[in-house]
């Protein structure tokens, strides 16, 4: 039988799902958390929001948290009983709610859940609603990181609605040649990512982003090694052993992510010390100029003979199953899978007391 709630223990809310094209990748994020979190320090209630929006308790993961002997699935499909979102927020007795939003793209990670958690006055892992919309919106990070004098690679975005798209493909290709890479600008994983080599493809392309976002992001395409650094705090945040992201494909596409598992990770990443030094503080100060708090993973391109360090994006709520860069990078820090949950959980809660002590007072 599960504990039920006690004084010293906090109920923990694990969201995933979500009405975004990342669903599944949430849902395999969801179960290897519910797995590995301490259930004597924690009672946990799995909250899935399936892809129209609707949000369940999900009973095949609460079974496995009940018995034993069941194991949890890979994937945890959207079956359970439909609730109302603000019940699964509510205290139990003495238990402090906390909930860890493992949404990823629009509708979760984009500041839309944070804002009701903030309504809601509960604490909750990660970025708050600020940083969640700036690092999801890749246009608007570009904005905010080139006045914080952060480098990073050619860029040109394109709004919906804002001119042809045959004048957009020329400026781009006078802007920042070819190839070049186009990506929706509010969306993960790889998501509606091309690469274009000519300017048939890059019509291609930008037709196929439009399909997730009414604006489009296109960038230079580097030659360059793909480096990522776990970010983890609130104001005085520390980053981890850097990575290298070994892609299978032409570049690190969603099947190359999730599909194939085709893409090598080098970790620790073979960089000179002083570059591991200076990599580690552009990501703190990427983190801090976008206002994160909690975790996030900053990606970066390497131009060992060119640029350097180039940022490439940061992400609120980066992948968490143990096969995932962010824990692993982590692991290789010295902080265990179930510990990166625990402090993750501090954090939420260490962030929530400062925000509630502002006084109301006029």
């Amino acid at each position: 039988m599960a504990k039920p709630a006690s004084p010293d223990r906090i109920r923990l809310v694990v969201l995933f799902g979500g009405a975004s094209a990342e669903h599944d990748v949430s849902c395999v994020t969801a179960a290897h958390v519910l797995a590995a979190a301490d259930r004597s320090k924690y009672e946990l209630i799995p909250v899935g929001i399936t892809r129209d929006g609707t949000w369940i308790r999900n009973d095949k993961a609460i079974a496995t948290l009940v018995d034993p002997n069941l194991s949890l699935p890979d994937a945890l499909e959207p079956e359970g009983t439909e609730i109302d979102p603000l019940s699964a927020l509510q205290r139990a007795g003495n238990a402090t709610v906390v909930v860890l939003p493992l949404l990823h793209g629009p509708h979760g990670e984009d500041g839309t859940v944070q804002g009701m958690l903030e309504l809601a006055g509960v604490p909750y892992a990660g970025a708050g609603v600020l940083g969640s919309a700036l690092c999801m919106d890749k246009a608007m990070a570009k904005v905010v990181t080139a006045q914080s004098q952060i480098p990073q690679c050619k860029w040109i975005e394109f709004q919906a609605g804002s001119g042809e798209i045959e004048n957009l493909i020329e400026r781009a290709v006078d802007t920042l040649g070819l190839p070049v890479f186009v990506k929706p600008a509010n969306l993960g994983s790889s998501v509606g990512i091309s690469k274009a080599h000519d300017r048939t493809e890059l019509a291609t392309a930008i037709e196929l982003a439009l399909r997730y976002d009414e604006v489009v992001v296109i960038e230079e395409a580097v030659n360059a090694r793909e480096i990522e650094v776990a970010v983890l705090g609130n104001r005085d945040p520390r980053s981890s052993v850097p990575g290298e992201i070994v892609p299978g494909a032409e570049f690190y596409d969603y099947e190359d992510k999730y599909v194939n598992g085709a893409a090598g990770l080098v970790i620790p990443a073979d960089l000179p010390d002083h570059e591991v030094a200076q990599v580690r503080q552009l990501a703190q100060r990427a983190f801090l100029a976008l206002r994160c708090s909690g975790m996030a993973r900053v990606d970066f391109f390497y131009e060992e003979d060119g640029r350097g360090w180039l940022l490439n994006e940061i992400n609120t709520i980066p992948g968490f199953t143990p096969a995932s860069m962010y824990p692993k990078l982590w692991e290789a820090s010295g902080l265990g899978y179930s510990d990166l949950i625990d402090r993750l959980v501090e954090l939420a809660c260490e962030r929530h007391q400062v925000r509630s002590g502002f006084s109301t007072d006029h």
